[in-house]
Protein backbone atom coordinates (compact mmCIF):
# COMPACT_ATOMS: atom_id res chain seq x y z
CA UNK A 1 0.00 0.00 0.00
CA UNK A 2 1.09 3.57 -0.53
CA UNK A 3 0.47 6.51 1.67
CA UNK A 4 0.37 9.80 -0.30
CA UNK A 5 0.41 13.17 1.67
CA UNK A 6 -1.03 16.32 0.00
CA UNK A 7 0.38 19.44 1.77
CA UNK A 8 1.70 23.36 1.45
CA UNK A 9 2.13 25.57 4.47
CA UNK A 10 0.49 28.11 2.18
CA UNK A 11 -3.09 28.14 2.64
CA UNK A 12 -5.48 28.54 -0.70
CA UNK A 13 -3.33 26.43 -2.62
CA UNK A 14 -6.65 24.17 -3.40
CA UNK A 15 -4.83 21.09 -1.58
CA UNK A 16 -8.46 19.35 -1.07
CA UNK A 17 -9.49 19.34 -4.38
CA UNK A 18 -6.20 18.27 -5.92
CA UNK A 19 -6.70 15.46 -3.28
CA UNK A 20 -10.29 14.36 -3.68
CA UNK A 21 -10.28 14.30 -7.49
CA UNK A 22 -7.23 12.20 -7.68
CA UNK A 23 -8.63 9.84 -4.86
CA UNK A 24 -11.55 9.38 -6.94
CA UNK A 25 -9.13 8.94 -10.15
CA UNK A 26 -7.32 6.40 -8.50
CA UNK A 27 -10.32 4.48 -7.24
CA UNK A 28 -11.65 4.29 -10.90
CA UNK A 29 -8.76 2.72 -11.89
CA UNK A 30 -9.25 -0.19 -9.82
CA UNK A 31 -7.47 0.86 -6.67
CA UNK A 32 -8.98 0.61 -2.92
CA UNK A 33 -8.75 4.40 -1.54
CA UNK A 34 -9.17 6.08 1.69
CA UNK A 35 -8.71 9.90 2.38
CA UNK A 36 -7.23 10.61 5.96
CA UNK A 37 -8.44 14.23 6.56
CA UNK A 38 -5.72 15.66 9.39
CA UNK A 39 -7.18 19.40 8.75
CA UNK A 40 -8.77 21.25 11.58
CA UNK A 41 -10.79 23.02 8.97
CA UNK A 42 -11.82 19.67 7.96
CA UNK A 43 -12.67 20.72 3.89
CA UNK A 44 -12.86 17.32 2.83
CA UNK A 45 -14.29 15.07 5.53
CA UNK A 46 -16.57 17.87 6.62
CA UNK A 47 -17.95 20.31 3.89
CA UNK A 48 -17.25 18.01 0.99
CA UNK A 49 -18.19 14.78 2.26
CA UNK A 50 -21.20 16.26 3.83
CA UNK A 51 -22.81 17.04 0.77
CA UNK A 52 -21.61 13.93 -0.99
CA UNK A 53 -23.52 11.91 1.37
CA UNK A 54 -23.09 7.85 0.20
CA UNK A 55 -21.83 9.06 -3.09
CA UNK A 56 -18.47 9.65 -2.75
CA UNK A 57 -16.28 6.82 -5.08
CA UNK A 58 -14.05 6.01 -1.67
CA UNK A 59 -13.73 5.99 2.12
CA UNK A 60 -12.99 9.29 4.00
CA UNK A 61 -12.45 9.97 7.36
CA UNK A 62 -11.25 12.34 9.83
CA UNK A 63 -8.27 12.55 12.76
CA UNK A 64 -6.23 14.83 13.93
CA UNK A 65 -4.50 12.47 16.69
CA UNK A 66 -0.92 11.52 16.05
CA UNK A 67 -1.37 7.94 17.71
CA UNK A 68 -4.17 7.21 15.04
CA UNK A 69 -2.27 8.62 12.50
CA UNK A 70 1.14 6.93 13.06
CA UNK A 71 -0.93 3.69 12.26
CA UNK A 72 -1.66 4.80 8.82
CA UNK A 73 -0.26 2.07 6.83
CA UNK A 74 -2.00 -1.06 8.82
CA UNK A 75 -5.17 0.12 7.18
CA UNK A 76 -6.64 -2.23 4.02
CA UNK A 77 -6.43 -0.15 1.48
CA UNK A 78 -4.30 -0.09 -1.66
CA UNK A 79 -3.65 3.80 -1.40
CA UNK A 80 -4.21 6.52 1.65
CA UNK A 81 -4.15 10.27 0.56
CA UNK A 82 -3.71 12.36 3.48
CA UNK A 83 -5.25 16.64 3.42
CA UNK A 84 -3.16 18.32 6.16
CA UNK A 85 -3.44 22.16 7.59
CA UNK A 86 -2.60 24.72 5.35
CA UNK A 87 -0.49 26.10 7.80
CA UNK A 88 3.39 24.95 10.03
CA UNK A 89 1.21 24.91 13.54
CA UNK A 90 0.23 21.54 13.43
CA UNK A 91 4.17 20.06 13.82
CA UNK A 92 3.20 16.97 15.38
CA UNK A 93 0.40 16.33 13.18
CA UNK A 94 2.43 16.64 9.81
CA UNK A 95 5.11 14.89 11.54
CA UNK A 96 3.04 11.77 12.34
CA UNK A 97 1.27 11.54 8.39
CA UNK A 98 4.66 12.11 6.89
CA UNK A 99 6.66 9.40 8.83
CA UNK A 100 3.92 6.78 7.19
CA UNK A 101 4.01 8.17 3.80
CA UNK A 102 5.12 7.02 0.76
CA UNK A 103 5.41 10.30 -1.55
CA UNK A 104 4.20 13.97 -1.09
CA UNK A 105 2.11 16.20 -3.94
CA UNK A 106 2.87 19.65 -2.85
CA UNK A 107 0.21 21.94 -4.64
CA UNK A 108 0.95 25.36 -5.85
CA UNK A 109 -0.29 27.95 -7.30
CA UNK A 110 1.43 29.87 -10.36
CA UNK A 111 3.08 33.16 -9.45
CA UNK A 112 6.23 34.36 -7.39
CA UNK A 113 4.87 34.54 -3.96
CA UNK A 114 3.96 31.21 -3.84
CA UNK A 115 7.64 30.11 -3.94
CA UNK A 116 8.57 30.85 -0.45
CA UNK A 117 6.09 29.21 1.46
CA UNK A 118 6.53 25.97 -1.07
CA UNK A 119 10.14 26.51 -0.23
CA UNK A 120 9.66 26.71 3.22
CA UNK A 121 7.44 23.61 2.99
CA UNK A 122 9.83 21.87 1.16
CA UNK A 123 12.72 22.56 3.74
CA UNK A 124 11.18 22.16 6.76
CA UNK A 125 8.36 19.02 6.14
CA UNK A 126 9.38 17.43 3.45
CA UNK A 127 13.36 17.35 2.59
CA UNK A 128 14.31 16.02 5.97
CA UNK A 129 11.75 12.80 5.58
CA UNK A 130 13.82 11.80 2.58
CA UNK A 131 10.42 10.86 0.98
CA UNK A 132 10.20 11.41 -2.54
CA UNK A 133 7.66 14.35 -3.72
CA UNK A 134 6.62 17.02 -6.87
CA UNK A 135 5.35 19.96 -7.03
CA UNK A 136 2.09 19.97 -8.62
CA UNK A 137 0.95 23.45 -10.58
CA UNK A 138 -2.66 24.04 -9.85
CA UNK A 139 -5.32 27.13 -10.27
CA UNK A 140 -3.94 27.92 -13.80
CA UNK A 141 -6.04 30.41 -15.71
CA UNK A 142 -6.39 29.00 -19.10
CA UNK A 143 -6.54 32.43 -20.14
CA UNK A 144 -3.39 33.34 -19.43
CA UNK A 145 -0.19 32.83 -21.65
CA UNK A 146 1.86 30.66 -20.41
CA UNK A 147 0.77 30.53 -16.58
CA UNK A 148 1.93 26.84 -15.92
CA UNK A 149 5.15 26.90 -18.06
CA UNK A 150 6.25 30.40 -16.19
CA UNK A 151 5.57 28.51 -12.91
CA UNK A 152 7.39 25.38 -14.11
CA UNK A 153 10.61 27.48 -15.17
CA UNK A 154 10.60 29.11 -11.75
CA UNK A 155 10.56 25.70 -10.30
CA UNK A 156 13.63 24.63 -12.42
CA UNK A 157 15.46 27.22 -11.33
CA UNK A 158 14.93 26.46 -7.54
CA UNK A 159 15.71 22.69 -8.85
CA UNK A 160 12.73 21.59 -7.50
CA UNK A 161 10.80 18.16 -8.84
CA UNK A 162 7.48 18.58 -10.18
CA UNK A 163 5.09 17.60 -12.62
CA UNK A 164 4.32 18.22 -16.17
CA UNK A 165 0.79 18.26 -15.92
CA UNK A 166 -0.53 21.40 -14.69
CA UNK A 167 -4.26 21.52 -12.81
CA UNK A 168 -6.53 24.45 -14.81
CA UNK A 169 -8.46 26.28 -12.89
CA UNK A 170 -12.21 26.08 -13.75
CA UNK A 171 -16.08 26.78 -12.28
CA UNK A 172 -16.58 23.38 -11.88
CA UNK A 173 -13.81 22.22 -9.31
CA UNK A 174 -14.95 25.74 -7.16
CA UNK A 175 -18.63 24.47 -6.94
CA UNK A 176 -17.70 20.54 -6.71
CA UNK A 177 -17.09 20.75 -2.56
CA UNK A 178 -21.08 22.25 -2.37
CA UNK A 179 -22.19 19.62 -4.85
CA UNK A 180 -20.34 16.84 -3.12
CA UNK A 181 -19.20 15.68 -6.48
CA UNK A 182 -15.42 14.69 -7.65
CA UNK A 183 -13.94 14.42 -10.95
CA UNK A 184 -14.98 11.46 -12.00
CA UNK A 185 -18.70 12.55 -11.91
CA UNK A 186 -18.59 15.81 -13.05
CA UNK A 187 -21.04 16.58 -16.48
CA UNK A 188 -20.77 18.92 -19.66
CA UNK A 189 -18.49 19.82 -22.23
CA UNK A 190 -16.83 22.59 -20.01
CA UNK A 191 -16.37 19.76 -17.14
CA UNK A 192 -14.18 17.63 -19.65
CA UNK A 193 -11.74 19.56 -19.67
CA UNK A 194 -11.12 19.41 -15.66
CA UNK A 195 -11.70 16.10 -16.04
CA UNK A 196 -8.75 15.23 -18.74
CA UNK A 197 -6.11 17.25 -16.34
CA UNK A 198 -6.82 14.88 -14.10
CA UNK A 199 -6.39 11.86 -16.01
CA UNK A 200 -3.40 13.13 -17.21
CA UNK A 201 -1.89 13.92 -13.08
CA UNK A 202 -3.19 10.02 -12.59
CA UNK A 203 -1.06 9.00 -15.45
CA UNK A 204 2.06 10.97 -14.66
CA UNK A 205 1.56 10.02 -10.94
CA UNK A 206 1.56 6.06 -12.26
CA UNK A 207 4.50 6.78 -14.15
CA UNK A 208 7.21 8.21 -11.31
CA UNK A 209 5.71 4.92 -9.20
CA UNK A 210 6.34 2.57 -12.54
CA UNK A 211 10.13 4.16 -12.20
Amino acid sequence: MRVITVLNQKGGAGKSTVLMNLAAMLQESGMNVLVADVDPQATSSGDWADSAGEDLPFDITGSTSPAQLAQLRQLPYDVVLVDTPGSMEAGDVLAAVLSQSDFAILPMEPGPLSVKPLMRTIEELVAPTGIPYRVLVNKVDPRVPNDAEDAMELLRTYEVPHFTTFIRAYKVHTFAPLAGEVVTQYTGRAAMRAVEDFRKLHGELLTIWAK
